[in-house]
């Protein structure tokens, strides 16, 4: 695990939607450094109200000190299990990480209906941009704030590291959006992205209503999103909400090649209901129960499933929702269903889009001249 600290101003540079990783490395070396005024919100120590009982009114996670259990060398299915977990099982106690780039401010401005939380890396700048012109833009429908944040963790290890750190610095001074930790960006440190924002959200946004967390790569119609909230609101069955595109009965990967892959050694159950990562609505009441469950429990690789199991220890079950499609319209991925627009003007959430194809199809759905003859059932 990377520990790092930051310093130094940056430079102002045009941050285009398609410009990868690399063009933006050339372009911060060719820019001229410039003094500013205000540097990015690093480490605050800004007070806001404590929700849950024993949490702290600031984020308290100050200092990295994250050794490996050495007693789990000693155990046997530790000896037998795949190496690839070795530093996950290693280190899952560490669960809280100090605070690279914070916004304590995001909730404080009065009740926010509906926070959009992004879980991104920092090199899919492109991505977020797009989410930013598209379904996470900030703004109010009917008096209801909607808000934005995008997860991240530190760079991985590399020769590129301290450009990547200093170029998110500068996109977060533009907008002002990015919580980011000081643990290494990796597929098996997905969870601690949960875990950390559960507690982050406890401590600083007591005034928000719902929470949509997904992917940077997502289509999320807003417009009819707002529109469930509004029926389980009228409903009263927003409080225990958790909905999106529920899968159960799975049972752990066993296939070595599959990124999901989880060894016998690691989990021998069948999994609990969850839902696909890609994007799901909860209510912020569920939010605090399962930031408190979730404390007690060890962590998991799969982010979507360790939330699952959160939901188990509070004998209660994702709800399974159409709208939500975290697999794609269908799982062809050629299919001209994946390109159809009156499809994505009745879902919810769709995964997944280039950025490109994300911008594209916002804008075509959002176009007054698209007709669709009927309601597209699929």
């Amino acid at each position: 695990i990377n520990v790092h600290s930051v310093n130094g101003s940056v430079c102002s540079l045009d941050l285009k939607l398609n410009v990868k990783s690399l063009i933006l490395f050339m372009l911060y070396m060719r820019c001229v450094y410039c003094s500013v005024s205000d540097p990015p919100v690093l480490h605050s120590d800004l007070d806001a109200q404590r929700v849950s009982n024993g949490t702290p009114a600031t984020w308290d996670a100050q200092v990295l000190n994250c050794s490996e259990d050495a007693s789990v060398r000693t155990q046997d299915w530790f000896r037998r299990l795949d190496p690839r977990f070795h530093q996950f099982v290693l280190h899952r106690h560490c669960r809280y990480f100090p605070m690279i780039i914070n916004h304590p401010e995001k909730c404080a401005d009065g009740e926010v209906h509906l926070l959009m939380v992004v879980k991104s890396v920092i090199e899919q700048h492109d991505r977020r941009e797009a989410v930013r012109r598209t379904w996470g833009r900030e703004h109010t429908v009917d008096g209801k704030k909607i808000r934005t944040l995008f997860l991240l963790g530190s760079p991985t290890t590399g020769k590129d590291t301290k450009n990547l750190q200093k170029l998110i610095e500068y996109e977060n001074r533009i907008y002002g959006d990015i919580l980011q930790w000081d643990f290494m960006d990796t597929f098996f440190n997905l969870t601690l992205k949960e875990v950390n924002f559960l507690k982050w959200f406890d401590i600083y946004c007591s005034g928000v209503r719902f929470i949509f967390k997904g992917d940077d790569d997502v289509f999320v119609n807003t417009q009819n999103l707002l529109e469930l909230i509004g029926f389980k609101v009228e409903e009263r069955r927003d409080a225990n909400l958790f909905v999106g595109d529920t899968i159960s009965k799975a049972i752990p990967i066993r296939n070595r090649q599959s990124k999901y892959y989880i060894p016998k050694e690691l989990y021998d159950k069948p999994y609990p209901p969850y839902v696909g990562g890609g994007g799901f609505l909860m209510s912020s009441q569920l939010a605090r129960r399962l930031f408190v469950v979730s404390e007690d429990l060890e962590l998991y690789p799969i982010d979507d499933v360790f939330l699952g199991m959160c939901l188990q220890k509070l004998h209660l079950s994702p709800e399974m929702h159409a709208g939500f499609r975290t697999f794609g319209i269908t799982r062809r991925r050629v299919s001209p269903m994946n390109s159809e627009p009156c499809f994505y003007k009745n879902l919810i959430v769709v995964h997944k889009l280039s950025a490109q194809e994300l911008i594209r199809m916002w804008n075509v759905v959002h176009d007054e001249d698209l007709v669709c003859a009927q309601r597209t059932s699929i």
